[in-house]
C-alpha cells in the first residue's frame, strides 16, 4: 500500500512527493524502494502489486523499474485501506484465485529482515493450514499513542506456534494512561499493519462484514474506477473487517518495527551522536543537544544553542519546532501553503 500523503512528515513529505517517495531513513534508497526489495525476497518480483494514488503511479514507475501492468494499481480517490486492498485483491483473483495474500505497508522501517521473513513465511505457512486471518504484532516498548493496539487472547491458538494467539480486541490510538495499562496487562501489541490471508478467506471476510465492497470489486468488472470509487465512504481494514471478524490471530513479531508515522518516531529509531542529535545532511552544531535534523543536499546548516528540535528544510521552506509541539505541523503547513497560493494570484 502506497498512497499515503505523510502529512505529519511537512515540508519534507508534501502532496507531490509524499514519504513512501523519500529516502527518509537516509538509507540511500526511498521507502518505497526499500519495501520493495524486502518483499521480493518473501515471493517471486512479478507477484508483488503496488496500490497508489492515480497521481503517483508514474512516481512508482520511476522508482522500481521494469514493473508489468498489473503490478502498479492508481485509485481515483482515497478511501481508506479496505477498498486499497479489495482493489488488489480482485486484480490478484483474476491471476490465482487461490492466492495467498500479504499486505504490508510501503512506508515503515523493518530491522532485524531476517527474523521479518521467518515470520512472514510462519504467517504464511498457517493461513496455508487455517482458514484465518492473520495480523503482525509488535511488542511495546512504550505507551505510544500513535499506534493502534492489539489484545491477544490467552491461549495459544496453535500448540506448536508459542507466538500465535487469537485475537480478543483492537483499540485504535488510545490515551497514555489506557496505553499504560495495556502494556502493564501483557496483553498487548502494537498493530503492525501487516496482514496475511488466503484470497479465499479475505473474499469471505469482505462478504460478510464489507458487502458492498464484496460486490463492486469481487463480481463486477472493473470499468470506472473513478465512478465506483465515489460510491464508498471511507473505511479502514481495521474498522470494516479486523475488528469484526471473528477468525483473527495475532503473531507476536520478532524482528524490529516502527510505522516511522512522525519526526518523533524518526528521531527514536535513528542513529545518534554523542549529544543525542540525529542528523542527516551537512551541519555543524554548537552547543546543541537532542536535536532532529534534515537538511537537503547543496545546503549548509550551522546550529547554536538548540535543545530538543526539529530542524528540516525541503522544497525552499525551512522549519524549527520543538520535538514536543510537532503536533502544530499540520498548521504549520496549511498557513505556510495559504500564503504561497496568495502570492501566485
Amino acid at each position: 500500500m502506497a498512497g499515503g500523503v505523510g502529512s505529519r512528515f511537512w515540508p519534507l513529505s508534501q502532496t507531490d512527493n509524499p514519504k513512501q517517495f523519500l529516502d527518509i531513513m537516509g538509507t540511500g534508497r526511498t521507502m518505497l524502494q526499500t519495501t520493495f526489495r524486502r518483499c521480493a525476497e518473501l515471493c517471486p518480483r512479478e507477484n508483488i502489486v503496488i496500490v497508489t494514488g492515480e497521481q503517483y503511479v508514474d512516481h512508482v514507475r520511476e522508482q522500481v523499474g521494469d514493473l508489468q501492468p498489473h503490478q502498479v494499481l492508481g485509485e481515483p480517490l482515497r478511501r481508506g485501506t479496505a477498498p486499497c486492498i479489495a482493489y488488489a485483491a480482485s486484480v490478484i483473483a483474476g491471476r490465482d484465485p487461490e492466492a495467498t495474500l500479504i499486505v504490508v505497508p510501503s512506508d515503515h522501517a523493518i530491522f532485524q529482515e531476517q527474523k521479518f521473513r521467518a515470520d512472514l513465511r510462519q504467517a504464511v505457512d498457517t493461513v496455508q493450514r487455517q482458514p484465518w486471518i492473520l495480523t503482525l504484532g509488535v511488542q511495546p516498548v512504550n505507551p505510544a499513542t500513535t499506534y493502534g493496539y492489539i489484545q491477544r487472547g490467552k491461549k495459544t491458538s496453535l500448540p506448536e506456534i508459542k507466538n500465535l494467539h487469537p485475537v480478543t480486541t483492537f483499540t485504535e490510538k488510545p490515551p497514555v494512561e489506557m496505553a499504560r495499562q495495556f502494556i502493564a496487562s501483557g496483553e498487548f501489541y502494537w498493530n503492525a499493519g501487516i496482514f496475511v490471508w488466503t484470497l479465499p478467506v479475505l473474499q469471505e471476510a469482505y462478504r460478510k462484514h464489507l458487502p458492498a465492497l464484496w460486490e463492486a470489486f469481487f463480481n463486477a468488472p472493473l470499468s470506472d474506477l473513478e465512478q465506483l470509487y465515489s460510491q464508498f465512504d471511507t473505511v479502514s481494514i481495521d474498522q470494516g473487517i479486523m475488528e469484526q471478524a471473528s477468525n483473527v490471530h495475532v503473531l507476536t513479531a520478532s524482528f524490529g518495527w516502527s510505522d516511522v508515522e512522525t519526526w518523533e518516531s524518526l528521531y527514536n529509531v535513528s542513529s545518534r551522536d554523542s549529544r543525542g542529535n540525529a542528523i542527516q545532511g551537512d551541519a555543524f552544531t554548537y552547543d546543541t543537544r537532542n536535536c532532529l535534523i534534515d537538511i537537503p543536499d547543496g545546503t549548509t546548516a550551522v546550529i547554536d544553542g538548540l535543545d530538543g528540535y526539529i530542524v528540516a528544510a525541503a522544497n525552499s521552506t525551512l522549519m524549527i519546532c520543538p520535538r514536543d509541539r510537532e503536533e502544530m505541523i499540520f498548521r504549520f503547513a496549511s498557513d505556510v501553503e495559504l500564503k504561497q497560493l496568495i502570492d501566485k494570484r
